[in-house]
C-alpha cells in the first residue's frame, strides 16, 4: 500500500495485511490511498485549477476519516484562500452512504461510496492539511439515486468576502434617472440665474413654517366673526434694515399664522406673526428694492418683483428658484390669477403689463396702454378682467388712471373710470359685495362699482388721513364692515363701510404707515408696517 507522511510520498510492500486500523490512525497527517494509484496527477499546470491540490481518497479513506456525526473542516489559515471550504455530514435517512460535500468544487461533485478518484477536480492540497474529494460521474443518475435511497443532499456553503466592487453601480429604474437628471438641471440652473441667493432660517425653525398655530385652530371650523378694531399691541418686529413696502397673510387658514413682508433692503421675509412674534425665514434672491411680493394660492411658494428686473418664485420650505426671469422693466406690482397660481401679471416702470405662465415660463399675453408707470393691479371676480392704476395724470383730463382690461383678448373695456387728476396707488377689492376701492394722492379712499361700466360713487368717500406721495395701501375688513388705510404721518385710519365715518385712530408708527391688513382668520387682528422698517401686531 502507499502512504503520505509529512509530505514525503512512501510505498510499502507488505502483503501480509500491512498496517492495522489503529496504526493508521496513529500517524500523523496520513492519507491512506487506494492500491490501484501509482501517481499523482501531472495536470496540476492547468490555468484553471489553482496550485494548491488535494490528495485523493478511497471509499474507506473516507468512512475513516468521516465516522461519527461531526463535520470536517479543511480551511486552515496557511492555505490563504478567500474563501472558507467546510465539509458537513449530513443525516443519513436511507441506508448506507454518507453524504458529506467537499467545499471548492461544484455543487454536483459529492463524496459517494461510488467515487471515480481520477476526476482533475481531486486534487491534492499541501501534506500538512489534508482534503478528501470525490465526485459523480453522472449528476442527473446521481440525484435520481439520492432521492429514490432517501438520503438528503446538502449544498456547499460558501462564505466569501463582501467587499464592493469597483466600477459597478447599482442598478436605478428609467424613472428614477430622469426625475433625479431634471432636479439636478434644475438646480444647476436655479444656481447659475441666482447666484447671490441666500436663505436663512429664524430661531424657530423648518417646522414652525408647516404647523398650524394653537390660536388659530379653534376658528378654523367656524364662519368668521364681526371685526372689531383692535386696541392693544402684540408683537412688535424690526429685523428689516429698510422701508417695508407691502405686507400679507398667508392665504391658507390652516398656515395663516405666517406674515409675508418685502422690503427696500433686499429681502423678503417671512414671519410668525401669531405665536412667536419672530422672523422665520429670509429670502436674499434680489439684488435691489424688493417692491412686490405675493404668496401663491397653495401657501408653498412666493412671488417676488423688485427694482433689479428680476421675477423669483419661490419655494418656501426650502427657498430655491422655482421661476426666474429678467424682465425688461422695474416691477412694482404683482398678482396671481385668481384661480391658477401658475399664470400671473406684472406691472412696472414700462408702458406694458406682461401675463406671464410659468410652466412654459413665457409671457403669454401683453397689454400696452399709453402710461409711463403701472402702480397697482387688481382681479376682479372670477378674473376675465382686471383693473390696472398709472400715473397718467395731466391738468386737462385723467384718463387712463385706472384701466380696465379683458384678461384673454388684452382689449381694454374702459379708461374713463376716474376723472379726478389724482394717482390711485392701491386697489383692493370688497369680500362681499360689488365694489372696490382706490387709495388716491387726494388724501381720500374713492369707491366703485365692480361692474361695468365701473361708475364711481360719489356720494361716499373715506378721508382723513394723509398719503402725499407715499404708497399708501388700504384694504376691507374680512366681514367686510371696516376700512381700514394707512397714513404718512404713523397712524392707522378705521372707517365704517357704510356711514364713511371714521371710528378710530391708532397711533401706530413715527414713519408713515404705508400698509395695513387684517388677519383672514382670527377676528381683529390687525398687521401693520412703515417706512421705517418696523412690522407691528395689533389686536
Amino acid at each position: 500500500m502507499n502512504f503520505v507522511l509529512n509530505g514525503q510520498f512512501f510505498v510499502v510492500d507488505r502483503p501480509s495485511g500491512g498496517f492495522r486500523h489503529r496504526d493508521l490512525c496513529r500517524l500523523p497527517y496520513v492519507t491512506r490511498m487506494s492500491s490501484s494509484l501509482v501517481a499523482y496527477d501531472d495536470s496540476d499546470s492547468e490555468a484553471e485549477v489553482e496550485k494548491t491540490e488535494a490528495p485523493d481518497a478511497s471509499s474507506r479513506g473516507t468512512s475513516l476519516l468521516s465516522s461519527g456525526n461531526h463535520v470536517q473542516s479543511f480551511a486552515p489559515d496557511s492555505l490563504g484562500t478567500k474563501a472558507v471550504y467546510e465539509m458537513h455530514h449530513t443525516e443519513n435517512t436511507g441506508s448506507s452512504g454518507l453524504g458529506m460535500v467537499c467545499e471548492g468544487l461544484p455543487e454536483h461533485y459529492s463524496l459517494n461510496n461510488n467515487t471515480d478518484l481520477t476526476s482533475p477536480y481531486c486534487r491534492r492540497a499541501r501534506p500538512s492539511h489534508a482534503a478528501l474529494c470525490m465526485t459523480y460521474r453522472n449528476y442527473e443518475q446521481a440525484s435520481g439515486s439520492s432521492v429514490n435511497s432517501g438520503i438528503s443532499s446538502q449544498k456547499r456553503i460558501h462564505k466569501d468576502n463582501v467587499t464592493p466592487v469597483k466600477g459597478i453601480r447599482p442598478y436605478i429604474p428609467k424613472r428614477l434617472r430622469q426625475e433625479n437628471s431634471s432636479m439636478y438641471k434644475e438646480q444647476e440652473a436655479n444656481q447659475g440665474e441666482n447666484p447671490n441667493c441666500d436663505v436663512k432660517l429664524g430661531r424657530s425653525g423648518e417646522q414652525t413654517v408647516t404647523k398650524v398655530s394653537e390660536l388659530i385652530k379653534p376658528y378654523l371650523g367656524s364662519k368668521y366673526r364681526s371685526t372689531e378694531v383692535p386696541q392693544n399691541l402684540v408683537f412688535h418686529m424690526s429685523k428689516h434694515s429698510g422701508p417695508v413696502n407691502e405686507i400679507q397673510w398667508c392665504p391658507v387658514r390652516e398656515q395663516s399664522h405666517m406674515l409675508l413682508s418685502a422690503s427696500m433692503d433686499k429681502t423678503i421675509k417671512v414671519w410668525d406673526a401669531v405665536d412667536a412674534g419672530c422672523c422665520l425665514k429670509t429670502y436674499s434672491c434680489h439684488s435691489c428694492a424688493v417692491r412686490a411680493a405675493q404668496w401663491s394660492s397653495c401657501g408653498r411658494r412666493i412671488l417676488s418683483g423688485g427694482f433689479d428686473s428680476m421675477l423669483h418664485l419661490s419655494d418656501v420650505e426650502t427657498g430655491k428658484q422655482i421661476f426666474s426671469s429678467q424682465n425688461e422693466f422695474r416691477i412694482s406690482t404683482l398678482k396671481f390669477y385668481p384661480t391658477d397660481s401658475n399664470i400671473f401679471i406684472c406691472g412696472g416702470f414700462s408702458p406694458e403689463v406682461k401675463a406671464w405662465d410659468i410652466r412654459n415660463l413665457k409671457v403669454i399675453r401683453v397689454y400696452k396702454a399709453a402710461v409711463q408707470q403701472t402702480l397697482d393691479m387688481l382681479f376682479l371676480p372670477e378674473g376675465k378682467e382686471f383693473l390696472t392704476s398709472t400715473d397718467a395724470v395731466s391738468r386737462d383730463s385723467a384718463d387712463r388712471t385706472i384701466i380696465a382690461w379683458d384678461f384673454q383678448s388684452a382689449a381694454k373695456i374702459s379708461n374713463q373710470i376716474f376723472h379726478e387728476r389724482y394717482t390711485c396707488p392701491s386697489l383692493t377689492l370688497h369680500p362681499r359685495e360689488s365694489v372696490f376701492a382706490a387709495q388716491t394722492n387726494g388724501n381720500y379712499v374713492a369707491l366703485f362699482s365692480s361692474q361695468r361700466p365701473y361708475r364711481i360713487n360719489k356720494k361716499k368717500r373715506y378721508e382723513g388721513h394723509k398719503v402725499e406721495g407715499f404708497a399708501v395701501g388700504c384694504e376691507f375688513s374680512p366681514d367686510g364692515t371696516l376700512v381700514v388705510t394707512g397714513s404718512s404721518d404713523g397712524k392707522v385710519f378705521f372707517y365704517n363701510y357704510h356711514t364713511g365715518r371714521v371710528i378710530r385712530t391708532l397711533s401706530a408708527h413715527r414713519e408713515a404707515c404705508v400698509s395695513a391688513t387684517f388677519h383672514p382668520v382670527l377676528p381683529s387682528l390687525l398687521a401693520t408696517c412703515d417706512w421705517a422698517g418696523e412690522i407691528k401686531i395689533w389686536q
